[in-house]
Parts: C-alpha cells; sequence; structure tokens
C-alpha cells in the first residue's frame, strides 16, 4: 500500500502544532480537519438511546472518532479495529495528541486486525466473542464508497458486505460511515435495501488552506429496533441528503501538504521522538 508517514508542522499562524497523515500517494488525514470525522460519532450516538452503549470504530487513524465516542459517558465499551500496527503504535507512545485519552480510557480497546476481513470472518469484530453485537458501529478507512483504498474493500460497499455488517448490530442500532464526496445516490439505495432507515448528512465547514467552505458526507444508517436480520429485505427509499454546518475546519478534498517534520521511521531508523515512516 505504499509509505505509512506521520507529519508535524505548525502553521505560520498559529501556535499549534498540525499532524498529518499519508500512506503512500494518498492524503488520508490531518489534525487541522477532523469535524466531519468528530460528528460521525456524534450522530452514531444521538440514533441509540440506552447506557452502557458497545461502539466499535474502524480505522483509528488520529483518533479524533474515537475520542469524541469516549467523551460519552453512555459508553460503555469501544473497540477500535486498525488494520495498521504503526498507526496503532503511535498512539501507545502518545505521539499525536488524542493518544492519551484513548489508551488511558479503560473502556477503549485498540485492536490491530483487518476490520473488513474481521466482519466477513466466523470470529466477528471481536474474536474473544464471536456472536457479540454491538450498538453502534462506526467506519472511517475509505475516502469514499467509490475511492477505496484497496480494490478489496469493494464489496463492503455492496448489499452483501452492508448486511453483514447489520446482522452485527444490535436490534435498533446504528451504522455510521465518513465519506470525502457528496452523497451518492446509487449507494443510499444500496444502503436502503440493507437498513430501515438510511440518510446522509452533509458536513459543511471552513478549510483555511484553500479560503473556500468545504464539505463532507456522513453516512447514517438504523436497523429497526427487534430486527434480527432474519433475511435481506428491501426497505422505503432512503433520503438523500440534510444539511449540518461546522464553523470549524473538517477534511477536505486534496487539501494542501506543506512542508513539515516527519513524524518517524522505520525501527531500524534513525529517527527524532516525533518522526514516524513505516513501509507497508
Amino acid at each position: 500500500m505504499g509509505e505509512l508517514v506521520l507529519r508535524r508542522r505548525r502553521m505560520p499562524s498559529s501556535t499549534e502544532d498540525v499532524f498529518e497523515v499519508k500512506l503512500g500517494d494518498d492524503f488520508l488525514m490531518s489534525s487541522m480537519f477532523t469535524v466531519a470525522e468528530e460528528e460521525m460519532a456524534r450522530l452514531a450516538l444521538a440514533a441509540v438511546p440506552g447506557e452502557g452503549l458497545d461502539v466499535v470504530v474502524g480505522g483509528l487513524g488520529l483518533g479524533y472518532t474515537a475520542r469524541t465516542v469516549l467523551e460519552s459517558p453512555r459508553v460503555g465499551s469501544l473497540l477500535v479495529v486498525e488494520i495498521l500496527g504503526e498507526v496503532i503504535e503511535w498512539h501507545r507512545r502518545e505521539l499525536v495528541p488524542t493518544s492519551t485519552s484513548l489508551v488511558s480510557d479503560e473502556r477503549c480497546v485498540l485492536r490491530e486486525g483487518d476490520f473488513f476481513a474481521l466482519l466477513g470472518s466466523p470470529t466477528g469484530l471481536d474474536p474473544a466473542d464471536p456472536d457479540r453485537r454491538f450498538h453502534a458501529i462506526i467506519v472511517d478507512i475509505d475516502h469514499s464508497p467509490r475511492h477505496l483504498l484497496h480494490e478489496r474493500h469493494g464489496d463492503f460497499y455492496r448489499a452483501t458486505g452492508l448486511d453483514r455488517l447489520a446482522r452485527r448490530l444490535h436490534p435498533g442500532g446504528v451504522f455510521t460511515l465518513w465519506s470525502n464526496d457528496p452523497p451518492d445516490a446509487d449507494f443510499m439505495a444500496v444502503l436502503g435495501s440493507c437498513f430501515a432507515t438510511a440518510e446522509a448528512e452533509v458536513v459543511r465547514f471552513d478549510n483555511p488552506l484553500q479560503d473556500r467552505e468545504a464539505t463532507n458526507t456522513v453516512y447514517v444508517a438504523t436497523v429497526v429496533p427487534g430486527d434480527r436480520r432474519p433475511d435481506h429485505r428491501p426497505c422505503a427509499p432512503a433520503r438523500i441528503a440534510r444539511s449540518r454546518a461546522a464553523n470549524a475546519s473538517g477534511s477536505s478534498t486534496n487539501p494542501m501538504w506543506p512542508p513539515g517534520n516527519i513524524v518517524g521511521s522505520t525501527p531500524s531508523a534513525a529517527a527524532s521522538s516525533v518522526d514516524v515512516r513505516s513501509q507497508t
């Protein structure tokens, strides 16, 4: 998949460090742009009632989605599944701003693994409890349902993959998905065939690097209370897009990648205390 890079830099107009991640030629994330990732977690928790919620986050990254989940006292447990062991190690070494809040919270488990492969495996997302279901599953891995980091992820965004996910939810549970693209009508149709409700929330925010407004999409889908998923059945047409505005920065399409310090290297290479490069 390419070289994995965590980089820290400082904007000339700010006193705060900015953390950025690239994988090969793909720009994955920046600590400047986290509004939609955080909103994705809030939308998921708002959709499910009760206390002691069991939550899964697929994709750790810089940890802003996971941290937002843990900010809720209603959450009883959080399982974060991340395919890149190097990313988990960044957090265990507390190299990024969210790390301490994740590794110090007893509710949070960081697990190395392929989210998509685990979802389709007999052991499920939690190998220690193969039949475990969750109240919320939150996914931020690919750029969008059409723009994938790897072609093997494609099945997840079809009816068979989404139905597998729905079967891992408690009745009344929720699935949320981040996308860097506008709402996709074709994907919404598939989502609506697998869940009782499906919506696309457009999150708007300022992008100071490009001096313009930018948007991300958060898909929100729920399993009807009492639904044990005995079969694959269609539901009413999904709603395409409501809009949410955020007076802060969030992810954007191809944000600028200005010069900065690489935050690490492979274990065998000499590195500063804040630079990470890894080959995957």
